[in-house]
């Protein structure tokens, strides 16, 4: 039956995404070590906006929004040396950047069919970003053998989605427990997936030689893209390895168990990091989630 028969109208649509608290922060510091910063790190508000301006609909006043609100964080640790690193990372975020704010649609509502459309952009963005790099290394001789890791996150209501190249990491506390949800393109963790006794000591030797980074090749640029799905009070984190080389695994989630805000575990995190010797530079991004409940 149709909504308008017997006088009824349909009703209005009820906001979700934009009714999720986001508490954020980000920070990068160079460390004690490292003469410059090749860390780079973004953090984006998306909205999409319909506020009524004028009209005489039943139940829909001026200055009423229609609000769908989604974020996205990125990190990215330069390669290279001297300055052909902090390029790199910093080329690659401003490429991923341009590529999204030039694509005409943008997803808000992510069912099946759109979901798979983002986590599909996801994967062209990074080969494109990838491709411009290494453009860039053959065009300046000064840049030879530039490259960057990246982990990009979208958040859009309860939906998570992580593009993932090199060995910067994200993470998951979720009751408690914190989980690492990216793998590091690595040898050693290459080998340890066929495998490979963990005690190895060779393992240890080879847990800096990445196989994959955004820069080095053209032609073998294979990201992972994942999908999660958040709960309230959930934090997410994305990290450089200048955090997770300096640190253990208990150290980190006992910070983000402990702290009450983004900013106050971003301070921690980097000055765990820093205390434990802080011998490459650090980028931290914390994100804390307080979704509402919906019947």
């Amino acid at each position: 039956m149709s909504d308008f028969a017997g006088g009824n109208h349909p009703e209005l649509p009820q906001p979700f995404s934009s009714t999720i608290d986001v508490d954020i922060f980000g920070m990068s510091d160079q460390g004690h070590i490292r003469e410059n910063n090749e860390d780079h790190y973004l953090v984006v508000r998306g909205v999409r906006v319909l506020e009524t301006v004028f009209g005489n609909l039943t139940g829909n006043r001026p200055g009423q929004r229609f609000e769908e609100t989604g974020y996205g964080f990125i990190v990215a640790d330069g390669l290279g040396g001297e300055a052909a690193g902090e390029v790199a990372s910093r080329e690659a975020i401003f490429g991923l950047l341009n590529l999204a704010l030039l694509t005409p649609d943008w997803q808000f509502k992510w069912e099946l069919k759109e979901m798979n459309t983002v986590k599909w952009r996801m994967q062209d963005r990074f080969r494109r970003v990838n491709a411009n790099l290494v453009q860039r290394a053959t065009a300046n001789a000064d840049l030879n053998g530039m490259g960057t890791t990246m982990t990009a996150a979208l958040s859009h209501g309860k939906n998570l989605i992580i593009g993932h190249i090199g060995d910067s990491r994200a993470y998951l506390l979720h009751q408690g427990k914190l989980k690492r949800l990216t793998r590091d393109h690595t040898l050693a963790e290459h080998l340890l997936g066929e495998g490979n006794d963990p005690i190895n000591y060779r393992l240890d030797t080879l847990k800096n030689a990445l196989m994959q980074a955004l820069g080095r090749s053209e032609s073998e640029c294979a990201p992972d893209v994942d999908e999660y799905l958040l709960e309230d009070v959930d934090q997410l984190m994305r990290c450089t390895d200048g955090l997770t080389s300096m640190s253990e695994h208990a150290q980190i989630e006992s910070v983000l168990l402990n702290e009450e805000s983004a900013q106050s575990a971003c301070r921690s995190l980097v000055k765990l990091a820093l205390d434990n010797g802080g011998v490459d530079n650090v980028t931290v991004i914390v994100a804390r989630y307080s979704i509402p409940h919906v019947e």
